[in-house]
């Protein structure tokens, strides 16, 4: 049985007629029958009968109609529980990042959403595989995850709001001879050790194909996620790297440069479950996330 049919069964019991029922449900009278041999099924005992031409409840009709007021009351309560927590304008909503996003991200939601009645938020980092980022979304409202452009896409399951198109530029210690070059190429610095993330992560692909196009196996030196600790040792002087242009922290004696000849850039897309933007506090912090790219990609932030 099913909310819509116990309310047939009890529009039949106050209004006496399947015709009568029908009109204030607005549905035909053979839409009523049908319900009500649906509902019989799911019942051992008869719950209409004929008097006359007129089709009526039984005892047990009766009974199971008297109780179809409290399961639509239930309901009634139910639902303005959902819309409730829907509309809730300060609800909780939990934000996982990879390292580099929630770095550049999470200030300008914190400072955003400071003001009373704003979304509340809850933070983890989540530094993980490409593949991985769709999964965690049953763990989060949304989830910051990056791809490489020729990676593929995010699967159906989740939705993506696109926030960053991100370029990837090589970094280099101040005073390295391929500082002085205004853009570099694959061939420029295939000879270099290289600082690169650890394998099954975006930005491995890259590297990949940096070696692809020098025509050369590339020296990967040093396995390091995390872009902070991967200045540092840029700037030390033991390789170098690919860093992010606007999501990265600048290091004082880290040098940017452009690269040419490979695809070098990653997209950075807020990923959800369809069902999450249902929630008002959800889409707030989508739009204040998306103010926050934009702000970023000018270099306001």
């Amino acid at each position: 049985m099913d909310e819509r049919q116990l309310r047939v069964l009890r529009e039949l019991g106050e209004l006496g007629s399947v015709t009568a029922a029908a009109e204030a449900l607005m549905v035909t009278p053979s839409a009523i029958s049908q319900q009500l041999r649906l509902l019989q099924r799911s019942v051992p005992v008869p719950l209409t009968e004929r008097e006359g031409r007129r089709l009526v409840l039984t005892p047990a009709g009766r009974a199971l109609a008297d109780a179809a007021i409290g399961v639509e009351a239930a309901l009634a309560r139910a639902r303005h529980s959902v819309e409730e927590f829907l509309g809730q304008a300060d609800g909780l909503v939990s934000v996982a990042a990879f390292h580099s996003a929630a770095a550049a991200f999470w200030p300008h939601l914190v400072r955003a959403l400071s003001t009373p009645g704003s979304p509340k938020l809850a933070f983890a980092d989540e530094d993980v595989a490409q593949d991985d980022f769709p999964p965690l979304t049953r763990e989060y409202d949304i989830v910051l995850g990056h791809r490489l452009d020729h990676a593929a896409p995010w699967p159906p399951t989740v939705t993506a709001t696109a926030l960053l198109h991100e370029p990837l530029d090589v970094a280099l210690p101040a005073g390295h001879p391929l500082t002085a070059k205004a853009r570099l190429t694959p061939r420029d610095v295939a000879g270099e050790p290289w600082i690169t993330v650890h394998d099954g992560f975006p930005l491995m692909a890259t590297i990949e194909a940096i070696a692809a196009a020098a025509d050369r196996r590339l020296h990967l030196a040093h396995r390091i996620n995390e872009f902070a600790v991967v200045a540092h040792v840029v700037a030390a002087g033991a390789g170098i790297a690919l860093m992010p242009r606007w999501t990265g922290r600048p290091h004082p004696e880290v040098v940017l440069r452009p690269l040419a000849g490979v695809s070098a850039r990653r997209h950075i897309d807020a990923l959800h479950r369809p069902e999450n933007t249902a929630r008002t506090a959800v889409r707030t912090v989508l739009t204040q996330l998306r103010h926050a790219a934009a702000a970023i990609s000018s270099g306001a932030e």
